[in-house]
C-alpha cells in the first residue's frame, strides 16, 4: 500500500507550505486551534487553485461536541455540495447520536448532497468520517456503518488523546479495514514516531498539521484586550512548517 501524507491547514500560507514540504493531500479548514470548522468557499478555491493538491473539506459547523441539531444539519447538506462546487476534492465529516453511535440517517443525505454535486461536476469525491469516530461508543461498529455508507477514509488517533497512544486500536482497525477503508492515523503524528507508528498499526496513511507558531506583524500591540479564547496570544498566528511536513515526508518515503 503507498504510504500518504496528509497536512490540515487553514490557510493559503499553510497549504503552500505544505505542497513544499511533499504533502500527497491537504485537508483544508478554518480554525484549526479549536480542532477546525467549515472553511470558506473562497478558501477552498483559493487553495485549490494556488496548490493544485487533493483538497478535502471539513464540514463542522462549530467546534465541540458532533451531535447536530435539525438547522445544522440542514446546514451540512447545502455546504456539502458547495464546498464541492468550489473545487473541493473531498469532504471530511461526521455526526453522532446522543447515544455515541454514528447517525448514518443523518450522514446520508450530506455525503448524497457531495456526491451529487461531484456527478454534476464530472469528478469523483472522497468522503471521510474525521475524528467524531473517536469519540463514538463502539468503532467497530462505526467502521462497519462507514463501510456500509461507502466512506473511503475514517481520520483517527485510535479513541485515543494521541495516534501513538491509540497504536494497538489503530491497528485493529487496519486489519479489520483491509483494503475498503483507509484508515487515517491523526493526532500528535510527527516526522519523529511515523516509523514506529507505522511498524505498530501497519498504518500506511498518516494526518498532521506540522504547525509553527510564529509572531504577529503587527508593531503595534494593545496587549490585555483578548478577541476569543482566553490564554491565546493575539499576536500569535499558527502555520503550517514546510520543514516539519518535509521531514514527514523523508520518514514516510524510508518506509
Amino acid at each position: 500500500m503507498r504510504s500518504v501524507l496528509e497536512v490540515c491547514v487553514d490557510s493559503t500560507a499553510s497549504a503552500l507550505a505544505a505542497k513544499r514540504g511533499g504533502a500527497d493531500r491537504l485537508e483544508l479548514c478554518a480554525d484549526l486551534i479549536v480542532g477546525g470548522t467549515t472553511p470558506s468557499l473562497t478558501l477552498v478555491q483559493q487553495v485549490k487553485a494556488e496548490t493544485g493538491l487533493p483538497v478535502r473539506a471539513l464540514l463542522r459547523p462549530r467546534f465541540g461536541d458532533f451531535c447536530y441539531d435539525s438547522y445544522e444539519l440542514a446546514q451540512m447538506e447545502q455546504l456539502a455540495a458547495e464546498l464541492v462546487e468550489a473545487g473541493a476534492d473531498g469532504i471530511v465529516t461526521g455526526v453522532l447520536t446522543p447515544e455515541g453511535a454514528l447517525d448514518a440517517g443523518a450522514m446520508q443525505p450530506i455525503y448524497a448532497a457531495a456526491r451529487k454535486a461531484a456527478e454534476k461536476a464530472g469528478r469523483p469525491v472522497a468522503c471521510t468520517l474525521h475524528r467524531a469516530f473517536d469519540v463514538c461508543a463502539d468503532p467497530f461498529a462505526a467502521l462497519e456503518t462507514a463501510r456500509e455508507m461507502g466512506l473511503c477514509t475514517i481520520l483517527t488517533s485510535g479513541q485515543a488523546a494521541s495516534a501513538p497512544q491509540g497504536a494497538a486500536l489503530l491497528r485493529q482497525l487496519t486489519e479489520r479495514a483491509g483494503k475498503d477503508v483507509e484508515i487515517l492515523a491523526g493526532a500528535g503524528v510527527s516526522a519523529q514516531n511515523i516509523p514506529v507508528l507505522a511498524a505498530q498499526t501497519g498504518v500506511r496513511a498518516f494526518h498532521l498539521s506540522g504547525k509553527q507558531v510564529l509572531q504577529s506583524r503587527m508593531t503595534f500591540r494593545r496587549e490585555g484586550v483578548p478577541m476569543g479564547l482566553p490564554g491565546f496570544s493575539e499576536f500569535e498566528v499558527w502555520q503550517t512548517s514546510e520543514e516539519k511536513v518535509r521531514a514527514a515526508r523523508q520518514a514516510l518515503d524510508n518506509l
